[in-house]
């Protein structure tokens, strides 16, 4: 909760939610091809920031250990975008393409080709696409 006098958030949370397909976002989120730690940095990135204030892989990376509490550390983050990166996931935009200070773009294509935990009991609307 903010005070008066405490600073806005680095990154504020976004006024709109975010434009993505809520089937494939679910089964991004389900989706046994990413480690746990990487659909968790998938759904931050997913979830949207407003135009012009998205983090770079960068400035995620850089937060000293008290701003990100209890997150995970900076090698940890590393692999899991470069786990989402591998897969599709996550692409620099075009006006980071060095890769230096890159912000990612979110494309949940990927998600189509998903590999899901099959449904053991009856019919589910999410099917293993592997």
């Amino acid at each position: 909760m903010n005070t008066p006098d405490a600073p806005p958030p680095q990154w504020p949370v976004p006024t709109a939610p975010p434009t993505h397909d809520p089937v494939l976002f679910a089964r991004a989120m389900r989706d046994m091809r990413l480690t746990w730690r990487a659909r968790g940095v998938l759904a931050e990135l997913a979830t949207g920031y407003n135009p012009g204030q998205e983090p770079t892989v960068s400035e995620l990376v850089s937060l000293t250990r008290d701003e990100r509490l209890a997150a995970e550390g900076r090698d940890a983050f590393r692999k899991a975008v470069g786990e989402l990166r591998s897969l599709g996931y996550l692409t620099p935009d075009a006006t980071t393409a060095s890769g230096v200070g890159e912000r990612l773009v979110v494309d949940l294509a990927p998600a189509a080709g998903a590999r899901l935990i099959p449904h053991r009991y009856g019919p589910s609307p999410l099917t293993d696409g592997g």
